[in-house]
C-alpha cells in the first residue's frame, strides 16, 4: 500500500510542477511546498487524510513565505 501512495504521489508531483509554466517563482514554491507537505504528512500518519491535508496545508504556507 505504501508504494501505491508514493507511486500517486510522485504522479501527482510531476502533473502539478508541469502545469508551472506560466506561474511565478512564489507560486512554483507554493505549489511545491504543499506537495512535499502532503506527501511528508501522509507518510507521518500512516496515510491519514487529516495528516496528509494538514502536511499539504502546512507545506504551502511554508512554501509561499520561503518563496518570497
Amino acid at each position: 500500500m505504501r508504494r501505491i501512495q508514493a507511486a500517486v504521489a510522485v504522479a501527482l508531483l510531476g502533473a502539478a510542477l508541469a502545469g508551472c509554466s506560466g506561474m511565478t517563482h512564489q507560486e512554483k514554491s507554493t505549489v511545491a511546498g504543499a506537495a512535499i507537505g502532503g506527501v511528508a504528512g501522509s507518510a507521518l500518519t500512516n496515510g491519514s487524510t487529516a495528516g496528509t491535508v494538514g502536511g499539504a496545508v502546512v507545506g504551502g504556507v511554508v512554501g509561499h513565505e520561503v518563496g518570497k
